[in-house]
């Protein structure tokens, strides 16, 4: 090489470098220029004590662990119902179950539940208006497919997982659904597990954070994990296997015609099978927060975990093994807290103060309106929400809830209302409107173990006003009529 195309060629490569840093920087400008991307990943029946960052001793969750040590955990959280598809219609509408349109898990046969209505505008639509892609990835359960309720018909670009909650049961399907197009997981066939399915999940939620790096994204991922029934790949299982002694066997369902279509399938290790599923989703989120910090956009992300309702009894569960309630009374399907009160993590580098706690009394009705906030977005009047941002930020000036309020249409009818430190609650509503209110008080009796109704006549008076005005009517969702709640 000649003298003078040594000296071209190094001043070329030396404006090359000098360029460089330049585009980073106009890179990083447009970023922190972007509304900030919200990430909700939402686990299925996983318990309060079940993360080791709340008590759970018998295996550890360390990657959801550091979500909590590089932000916020919250103490009184609670869901939006004690089953699936209330829960989920409630974050989306920011309306508790008294008001919000999906208030029970109604099924639509051959596979789907009950459609949100059009008429009503949703998260994932409130967050397109603002710019937003959206996508959600995993268990629906708000509309069957091609309904009104469908994701992709109620403000979602995108979608990848299982529509109906039944089908959501078995970790093993025949197919999935990718938009509008039902993918079949030919290795799944017969009795075969080649294909499980949250694993497929995850990797098109990572594949979205890809795509959608340049903008602003709202990313749902209401996961399958743990709900029964119980099953996490071979690998997962040899980590934890023998190390829950004595083991529980769950004979369940094996063949037929309602394989795979909800059933649950026999599990001999359902000890093992729980910590396995449960490390499974633990590291998704870690893989998930991986990814936010390779692209960049790690600071400007709010990343929300929590879980749909409290610990199930289903398939073959222990959740008394594993003390999955922690202190708490009750399990899914219970207006007890440990039912409701759901662990819940918000974390956000630079903007939520670092391994700090919370004791503001939440819940998923929260959500919606706390969303609308960070995407500088127009709120409804109508939601029952309370935006959380400034317990988010560490922040004064809070607004807190008068009242948080429940019901629950199965089990002979439930309602719950907690005010303050004050918890009611009332069972069997359907069979008898005038079942006398339980009352407890939480700071006293996190446990509600003690219920000191006949000493405080006139909090039950105040509760049972709350409940008896707290909810509207639904045709779809019928709640019996009068005074069903009991007297004022």
């Amino acid at each position: 090489m000649t003298l003078s195309k040594y000296l071209f060629f190094a001043c070329f490569l030396l404006l090359l470098g000098c360029a460089q840093p330049q585009a980073n920087e106009e890179e990083t400008v447009s970023t922190e220029n972007r509304k900030p991307n919200i990430v909700f990943i939402l686990a299925d029946d996983l318990g309060y004590g079940d993360l080791s960052v709340y008590g759970q001793t018998h295996f550890e969750t360390p990657n959801i662990d550091q979500l909590a040590a590089e932000g916020m955990r919250f103490t009184q959280h609670y869901s939006g119902s004690t089953v699936c598809a209330p829960s989920r219609s409630v974050i989306m509408t920011g309306k508790h179950s008294g008001h919000t349109f999906i208030r029970g898990n109604k099924e639509v046969r051959p596979e789907g539940q009950y459609p949100i209505a059009d008429s009503i505008r949703i998260l994932p639509e409130m967050l397109k208006e603002q710019g937003y892609v959206t996508g959600a990835f995993g268990k629906w359960g708000l509309g069957y497919p091609g309904s009104e309720g469908d994701p992709l018909n109620q403000g979602f670009d995108r979608f990848y997982g299982y529509n109906c909650q039944r089908l959501g049961h078995n970790y093993y399907p025949y197919y999935l659904w990718d938009n509008d197009q039902k993918v079949m997981l030919e290795d799944n066939e017969g009795k075969q597990k080649g294909q499980y399915a949250p694993s497929l999940i995850h990797e098109q939620t990572l594949n979205f954070i890809e795509q959608n790096q340049d903008t602003s994204f709202f990313l749902f991922v209401p996961s399958i994990i743990p709900h029964a029934e119980l099953a996490a790949p071979e690998e997962y299982m040899e980590k934890y296997r023998g190390k829950f002694e004595p083991e529980k066997a769950y004979e369940g369902y094996d063949e037929g015609p309602d394989y795979r279509q909800g059933p649950y399938e026999s599990q001999a290790e359902t000890h093992a099978a729980f910590a396995a599923m449960v490390n499974v989703l633990d590291d998704q989120v870690g893989e998930i927060v991986a990814k936010l910090k390779e692209l960049g956009l790690d600071e400007n992300t709010l990343i929300v975990f929590s879980s749909d309702n409290g610990p199930h009894l289903e398939g073959g569960a222990d959740p008394e093994y594993f003390d999955s309630n922690g202190p708490l009374r009750g399990f899914k399907r219970d207006l007890y807290d440990g039912g409701i009160r759901v662990p819940t993590i918000a974390r956000w580098p630079g903007k939520i103060p670092a391994a700090s706690e919370s004791q503001h009394i939440s819940a998923f009705w929260d959500l919606y309106p706390t969303f609308a906030e960070v995407a500088e977005a127009p709120l409804e009047k109508e939601v029952d929400g309370i935006s959380m941002l400034p317990t988010l930020m560490g922040e004064e000036g809070q607004e807190e809830h008068e009242y948080l309020y429940w019901e629950f249409h199965e089990k002979g009818g439930r309602v719950a209302v907690r005010k303050g430190d004050w918890k009611a609650v009332r069972y069997e509503v359907l069979e008898n409107p005038d079942n006398p209110l339980e009352l407890y008080n939480l700071a006293e009796d996190i446990g509600e173990e003690n219920n000191i109704a006949d000493q405080h006549p006139e909090v039950v008076a105040e509760m049972n006003k709350i409940i008896n005005n707290a909810r509207t009517p639904s045709e779809i969702f019928a709640f019996g009529s009068g005074t069903y709640l009991g007297e004022n």
